[in-house]
């Protein structure tokens, strides 16, 4: 579904990318992890061309999309959220869903209720927790069309209990085809919902497998899980 091929990015003459190679499979989820100014972030950017790449390219779908715009990523079946929730704080919550997709209230509502967001949708976004936000950001991220899920540290901020039904929706929606990929320090959260786990360090790709590979992988457990 995403292949990077030899990808580079630099800013101010530090590497956030350096020859970066690695692919999503479809209808899988798949976890990025490593330390931070590891390239996470700015990954997941140039991806969506809210940043270009100084070198490689990036496939999305079988289509080379060093380029394009957001807005034609996005038509390219990819929703994202981000690492900051960035809702309109004036406006209310379905009015933050429409800006992803100009829908009814129903559809609205059953976004909401996927996420299982407790409150109203006229709830003014200012008035939210949190994690009520990331909830809203999800639901915004799940109402646009899309067959690619990018999520930049989807548990980051929020209690035990939403965690644990934000990992019940994005294994229900793998069961409905999806593609998923995140970005996540939760490793706990990572280890259980991951098909493949990516390491990434400088930049670049430094190991990747199944949980448990990454897990029994002596300089991971050593650099990056602590142990």
């Amino acid at each position: 579904m995403i292949q990077v091929k030899r990808l580079s990015k630099h800013f101010g003459g530090v590497y956030a990318l350096k020859d970066c190679t690695l692919d999503v499979k479809e209808g899988k989820i798949t976890s990025i992890i490593g330390p931070n100014g590891a390239g996470k972030t700015t990954l997941f950017n140039t991806i969506c061309s809210i940043i270009q790449p100084d070198h490689g390219e990036i496939w999305v779908s079988g289509k080379k999309t060093n380029g394009l715009a957001t807005h034609q990523i996005a038509r390219l079946g990819i929703s994202r959220t981000f690492q900051q929730a960035r809702l309109f704080r004036n406006m209310k919550v379905k009015d933050n869903l429409r800006i992803a997709k100009w829908t009814t209230d129903k559809e609205i509502q059953e976004a909401l209720h996927m996420v299982k967001f407790p409150l109203s949708m006229n709830t003014i976004a200012g008035e939210l927790s949190y994690g009520q936000t990331r909830l809203v950001e999800l639901a915004r991220a799940l109402i646009a069309p899309h067959t690619i899920l990018m999520l930049d540290e989807p548990t980051a901020g929020v209690n035990p209990k939403v965690r644990q039904e934000i990992r019940q929706i994005l294994l229900g929606l793998k069961k409905q085809g999806k593609t998923i990929v995140l970005i996540e320090h939760d490793m706990e959260f990572v280890m259980s919902i991951s098909d493949e786990v990516i390491v990434m360090a400088e930049g670049a790709v430094l190991t990747r497998g199944t949980p448990k590979q990454v897990q029994e992988n002596k300089k991971v457990l050593e650099v990056y899980l602590g142990k």
